[in-house]
């Protein structure tokens, strides 16, 4: 039995969609989430900003094949209601090839409301202007400031 694409695209899609119904049931249910935000994260970067998956290549998620090139890292939060503001991302790293980094943003339905993208420059500028022991690890808000709205689910 060979599947096509279309076909494996729509399951993958479907697939997804549950994932977000059920990581948002089990946390409405036990108060935690389920560690699922990073799978999410790629595949929306991708499908919503039109990219190609990279596999091969660790440390960079996806790769822009429509022109520039560009390599992405990808990583996805989770915004709760009456959550801390000051979430951080967690941890880059800074030794793959990754030259912008994608934040999808997501409601407590985990669906994606927000993408920001933000320049690999900018942000070791900010890491290295900040002090030794916050290194490395931003807030959300931090990374909106300093990067682009690219896709929000208004649109």
């Amino acid at each position: 039995m060979s599947h096509s694409a279309s076909h494996h695209t729509y399951d993958i899609s479907l697939l997804m969609e549950q994932t977000r119904l059920l990581a948002a049931d089990y946390r409405r249910s036990t108060g935690q989430a389920l560690p699922v935000t990073a799978e999410l994260a790629r595949f929306d970067a991708i499908d919503k900003l039109n990219l190609k998956k990279l596999d091969g290549e660790s440390g960079v998620d996806a790769v822009d094949v429509n022109g520039s090139n560009e390599k992405y890292l990808v990583k996805g939060r989770v915004i709760f209601k009456g959550g801390k503001a000051r979430q951080k991302l967690g941890q880059l790293s800074l030794e793959s090839g990754w030259e912008f980094l994608l934040m999808v943003i997501y409601d407590a339905d985990y669906q994606p409301t927000q993408i920001f993208k933000v320049d690999r420059q900018i942000i070791e500028k900010e890491i290295a202007d900040s002090p030794k022991d916050k290194r490395g690890s931003m807030t959300v808000a931090k990374y909106k400031a300093i990067g682009d709205l690219v896709w929000t689910s208004e649109t």
